[in-house]
């Protein structure tokens, strides 16, 4: 009987001692990220972000990657970040793939999310797509740009002609004032090449 009580007290001590480990990996258990979505979606890329709950020991992330009805995944893992979101880059035009996210700490990893499956567009699909008034701000931020350029390239050349006018206009005043000068000088130069005036008129002759 005593045999019979302590192996049945040594059973109870090690339930008790499985059931509080069971309790600590419960309480450092991670939620699985919650609101897993997409957004910025392009042909080539996209980004992924997620919310966890408050009071998790979050000290990174892990993201899948797969693409639909193919076996091949891409693992991308961080540690010691509290981002919400990763980039998704090398990513195929008109495609479909399944995004799965877990949240890690210094314990391990939470279990996946739910999945999320989204399809990458054809960038001609994406052009398509944008509205009318995208396209017409597009189109006049193009236009203004241009006639900024045009209105650069007037007043430049406006500039420069007011400089070759106020120059024009120097140069023409020296020239001006020089001219008096040049004519008295001219009158002067005359006059002495000019042929003597005697006072009683005529030139001398020789008596014959």
């Amino acid at each position: 009987m005593a045999q019979r009580s302590s192996s049945a007290r040594a059973l109870l001590l090690l339930l008790s001692g499985l059931l509080m480990v069971a309790s600590v990996k419960a309480d450092t258990l991670l939620s699985a990220p919650l609101n897993v979505t997409i957004r910025d979606l392009e042909g080539n890329s996209a980004v992924v972000t997620w919310e966890i709950l408050d009071g998790d020991p979050v000290i990174g992330f892990s993201v899948t990657q797969q693409k639909r009805d193919v076996r091949m995944l891409r693992l991308i893992q961080e540690v010691n970040t509290t981002t919400r979101s990763c980039v998704l880059w090398d990513l195929d035009e008109d495609t479909e793939y399944i995004v799965h996210v877990q949240s890690l700490s210094a314990e391990g990893s939470s279990p996946p999310s739910e999945a999320l499956v989204f399809r990458t567009p054809r960038e001609s699909e994406k052009m398509a797509s944008k509205s009318p008034d995208e396209n017409g701000m597009e189109g006049y931020d193009q236009t203004a740009q241009l006639r900024a350029g045009e209105l650069i390239i007037i007043v430049v050349v406006l500039v420069m002609w007011a400089g070759v006018i106020v120059l024009f206009c120097r140069q023409y005043d020296i020239i001006k004032d020089n001219e008096p000068n040049n004519n008295k000088d001219k009158a002067k130069n005359s006059s002495e090449c000019s042929t003597p005036e005697h006072p009683q008129g005529g030139l001398l002759r020789s008596n014959v």
